[in-house]
């Protein structure tokens, strides 16, 4: 029999008194803008919405399970994607071309959406100016130190036609009802429980009409929210309180800009605002499906809705 390691593991052990170290102090999340010019250059390249140093990690990440990203591929270009992750997403900001993937070629243009499994390797091909955002869970894994050794979900394609088709009857049906969201969820008939894209990655198209307001709720999953249109003065506020009236407390203004990027901290009350004369889209994409699974998102609303 070999040696005994008790003295050894022994060494690590510390102890705590239970009411100064149950809620331990983490990194701070907070609300962070990635403005478009990131993804309006010329070079081909993937460029990480990274606040790892912030987060204390050693990984790329946008948030504790999250890194978004901008890729960007001059016309005629072609780049490679890879991550070690469970899941991911892709929207076409703009331009047009293909993808190479394990099952085969996809092509793509401006406002297509579509999810695959983490493991997957890509090649993308752009036959003009494109652009993406690209969503993955790899700090999820990065985290946990594990690699993806099977594919939880199969790839799922939403062409911007489609999602126009959802939301447009999505919006005759809310008409003059008092919704807190006007979008649609994007789901994967692979994952029917959470009625998500992925296993672990939710996403909502949600549709803003002008000179309108979405009041105030919150949840227990970061919101990495990508503004696909808006005209000026279309806005979230963002805030950790509300008053009597259902009011964000002392906000942040993230304001929408078309092709940018803002953070929503998991646990902080949003609404959004639109005191323009034209409709705006907002895409979040979240580690909601996560949280779902594990029944901790906690969604909650403010007063009248």
């Amino acid at each position: 029999m070999s040696s005994t390691q008790n003295n050894t593991w022994a060494e690590r052990i510390e102890y705590f008194e239970y009411t100064s170290a149950v809620n331990p102090e983490m990194p701070g999340i907070e609300v962070d803008v990635f403005p478009a010019s990131l993804h309006t250059i010329s070079e081909s390249t993937v460029i990480p919405l990274d606040l790892s140093s912030r987060m204390g990690v050693d990984y790329p990440c946008t948030g504790p399970s999250l890194l978004a990203n901008y890729v960007h591929i001059s016309p005629g270009d072609a780049i490679q994607t890879s991550a070690r992750a469970s899941s991911q997403v892709f929207y076409c900001i703009r331009g047009s071309g293909y993808s190479e993937s394990p099952e085969g070629v996809i092509t793509w243009k401006k406002g297509d959406y579509f999810g695959v499994p983490g493991s997957w390797e890509m090649k993308h091909v752009a036959t003009d100016d494109s652009a993406f955002y690209w969503v993955n869970d790899g700090p999820l894994l990065g985290y946990l130190g594990v690699v993806s050794s099977e594919s939880r979900f199969r790839p799922v394609f939403y062409s911007a036609e489609s999602l126009a088709d959802a939301l447009a009857k999505v919006r005759a049906e809310n008409e003059g009802r008092n919704r807190n969201r006007n979008g649609i969820l994007l789901a994967n008939s692979d994952c029917p429980r959470t009625k998500t894209v992925t296993h672990t990655l939710w996403s909502l198209y949600n549709l803003l009409p002008r000179q309108s307001r979405q009041k105030a709720h919150r949840h227990n999953s970061i919101a990495l929210d990508f503004c696909v249109t808006a005209g000026e003065n279309t806005y979230t506020l963002i805030g950790k309180k509300l008053d009597d009236e259902g009011n964000i407390i002392d906000p942040i203004r993230a304001a929408w800009s078309p092709g940018a990027v803002f953070v929503t901290p998991p646990g902080w009350w949003h609404s959004h605002h639109n005191e323009s004369d034209e409709d705006a889209i907002v895409l979040p994409i979240q580690d909601a499906a996560l949280h779902t699974h594990i029944q901790t998102l906690d969604i909650q609303f403010s007063r009248g809705y």
